[in-house]
């Protein structure tokens, strides 16, 4: 394939809605009898999944649910961990989910699950 062509082709597929997108890698499926890398991965059992988390040494840990009864106690234990002040802290629980924490040791991770879980709110740990 030209040069000419190449760039011919990156023009069209750089018109094209994420729609036309999805279709054409169907098509590109279809046709090669292939599935995409991203697909392979979506459909790997949940089994698959459990032993690279406990793999992982660090976690990021995520704040997913604040009752509304205990935003206050989550708000204190946000500032705790984060630092943040009063202001961020409120708009970071009134936004979840939010990353409380990038990259936590098991330990650390594991405090910060149970210092959100006392205080009446939920955070899930993701393996980095």
């Amino acid at each position: 394939m030209s040069e000419a062509n190449i760039e011919k082709l990156v023009d069209t597929l750089s018109q094209m809605t994420v729609l036309e997108m999805s279709q054409l890698k169907k098509a590109l499926e279809d046709a090669w009898g292939v599935e995409a890398a991203a697909a392979a991965v979506v459909a790997a059992p949940a089994a698959d999944a459990a032993p690279a988390a406990e793999a992982a040494t660090d976690f990021q840990v995520t704040l997913t649910e604040v009752p509304a009864d205990k935003k206050i106690a989550v708000i204190k234990i946000v500032r705790e961990i984060t630092g943040l002040g009063l202001k961020e802290a409120k708009d970071m629980v009134e936004g979840i989910p939010k990353v409380l924490k990038e990259s936590a040791p098991k330990a650390e991770a594991d405090e910060i699950a149970k210092k959100v879980a006392d205080a009446g709110g939920k955070v899930t740990l993701k393996g980095v």
